[in-house]
């Protein structure tokens, strides 16, 4: 229920401003990308220093995004807010969908899983442009609420999983 409530208040802010909106589908589809571009530049920077962080971010990233978001999606399927069986029996409000989304499982999100796997290591390479990444990370995050195609708990879980996907790599290359 409480998903539900932070749902209802944060995707409930969507169709009521174009700027709003807009920045909210940027966020959610397009700012990851150059979460992406920032770190191959700074790859141009320093490629001695940011080559192990280059690559073991997009190994945590994508073990996340493509492993354990997976696994979880297959042992569990969860309806996306937009989804009928999903939302509407709980209410008849309407989610405020602002993109065109699959009806596939949501639980946990890729996009929080894939950019929070990244934004950890990152961090630990980096400590400013791991905020900077990490702030990032939850924009994109929130965003997905905010357009309709996730839930908060499904967020959440993403950045576990990807915070955890980044630990268990600096464990495994730390040896």
């Amino acid at each position: 229920m409480i998903d539900y409530l932070i749902f209802s208040k944060i995707n409930g802010l969507a169709g009521k401003s174009v700027y709003l909106d807009s920045l909210g589908i940027f966020f959610a589809e397009y700012l990851g990308y150059f979460l992406v571009a920032i770190l191959f530049l700074s790859l141009l920077k320093n490629s001695k220093k940011y080559w192990p962080m280059a690559v073991k971010g997009l190994i945590s990233a994508f073990f996340a995004r493509f492993g354990i978001t997976e696994l979880i999606r297959f042992l569990w399927n969860r309806s996306r807010p937009f989804v009928e069986n999903g939302f509407d029996k709980l209410t008849t409000n309407q989610v405020n969908l602002l993109l065109n989304h699959p009806a596939t499982s949501s639980f946990p999100s890729g996009h929080a899983a894939f950019y929070f796997g990244l934004s950890f290591i990152v961090y630990f390479y980096n400590k400013k442009l791991g905020i900077l990444f990490l702030i990032s990370s939850s924009l994109i995050s929130i965003s997905r609420v905010f357009v309709g195609v996730h839930w908060p708990s499904d967020v959440l879980a993403g950045a576990i999983v990807g915070i955890f996907s980044g630990w268990i790599v600096m464990k495994i290359f730390k040896k």
